[in-house]
């Protein structure tokens, strides 16, 4: 590797730190800003506010690397630009191609970190940013679906909960039917099923069991019933960011369990997995469109590649964000929305790589 290469590699890491280092502390200010009275209406102590924002800054971070990366790769190249530097590495016999080799060295490394990061590191601290927010920030948003609740817990049985209160682990109307194939074994239904933790048991309030056995119909009922299901009531309604919490073997196995159970969160799930592919690939897509864009002197200079720079930025988030309410309003396939702003601006890239070679 030539010192060209490790210039451009120690210099492309040092500006995305600074990047990072700029922009964090900046939004952990508007942040806490604005949550400040929340703080002091809880009566939250230092030590948890710094945990909380030690979380933010992960979650944060994760989430607007690519472009903090995007940005930080458009200045120094700029810079490069600017001051000649690439017109004197090209001029001495280098290919545009062989100048950008430490570019796409430095956003593989990105890349891996990146997927590490979001399949280890970042989980851990979404639980524990996401629990924060909803239980003193955003208190009153619902954070999980708890109504009209249908779920398939075996090949042959499915129950159904019109109303759960996670507060209590209670739900209301409660119905458990059982079946041989496609004939009725027996259905319960009951007023209410809760979770009595003191004694480790489920208990029926006001139910009764219709059984049917060789065409024969029994009916009984009941005022109450202490016994031990095979059902989880918090399992049935998962909160809305439980997929974000999990690492790479958890959620895998979330998925399935949650796919056999018909949950309708499902496509939700699957497009966080994917996700946790897409943003890292997207370091390299990235790094190659802003190398195309500010590798030659242009007479706006670096403000004029950065303000480039930040509408490409703000039309990938658009994409992004666009295709993730697709996948939360309608059955669109949540692979596609993951990968569809990563396959655009790959388009992209080639044609501006194409164009800057020129």
């Amino acid at each position: 590797m030539k010192t060209i290469d490790l210039y451009i590699i120690k210099n492309y890491f040092k500006t995305l730190i600074v990047m990072l280092t700029m922009f964090i502390p900046i939004s952990v200010l508007v942040d806490l800003s604005q949550n400040i009275d929340k703080f002091k209406q809880h009566d939250l102590s230092f030590n948890e506010i710094f945990i909380h924002y030690y979380d933010f800054v992960w979650v944060f971070g994760y989430m607007l690397f690519p472009i903090f990366l995007f940005l930080s790769v458009i200045w120094f190249t700029s810079k490069l630009a600017m001051n000649s530097e690439i017109i004197a590495i090209l001029s001495s016999g280098i290919s545009f191609y062989r100048f950008l080799f430490p570019f796409i060295i430095s956003a593989c490394i990105v890349t891996v970190i990146a997927f590490f990061s979001s399949m280890f590191l970042v989980p851990n601290a979404s639980k524990n940013y996401n629990d924060f927010e909803y239980k003193f920030i955003n208190k009153s948003k619902k954070i999980r679906k708890t109504e009209n609740i249908y779920k398939q817990i075996s090949d042959d049985d499915f129950i159904y909960i019109s109303n759960y209160n996670s507060n209590r682990n209670i739900g209301y109307n409660f119905v458990w039917e059982s079946f041989d194939g496609s004939k009725l074994r027996y259905k319960i239904n009951a007023q209410n099923i809760r979770w009595v933790e003191k004694d480790s048991l489920h208990r029926l309030t006001n139910f009764f069991v219709r059984k049917i056995n060789n065409n024969k119909e029994t009916i009984r009922f009941q005022k109450r019933l202490d016994t031990l299901l095979p059902i989880d009531l918090e399992s049935i309604s998962p909160t809305i960011y439980k997929a974000q919490t999990l690492n790479f073997f958890e959620l895998n196995e979330f998925i399935d369990f949650e796919n056999k159970n018909g949950s309708p969160l499902i496509n939700q799930h699957l497009f966080e997995r994917n996700k946790r592919w897409s943003i890292p690939i997207s370091a390299l897509i990235l790094t190659i469109i802003a190398v195309s864009v500010s590798s030659f002197k242009k007479r706006g200079g670096i403000g004029l590649n950065l303000a480039v720079g930040i509408i490409i930025a703000f039309i990938y988030i658009f994409f992004d964000k666009i295709f993730e309410v697709m996948v939360e309003k309608s059955n669109f396939s949540p692979w596609i929305a993951a990968w569809t702003p990563n396959f655009i601006f790959f388009l992209i890239s080639i044609y501006m790589l194409k164009n800057a070679k020129k």
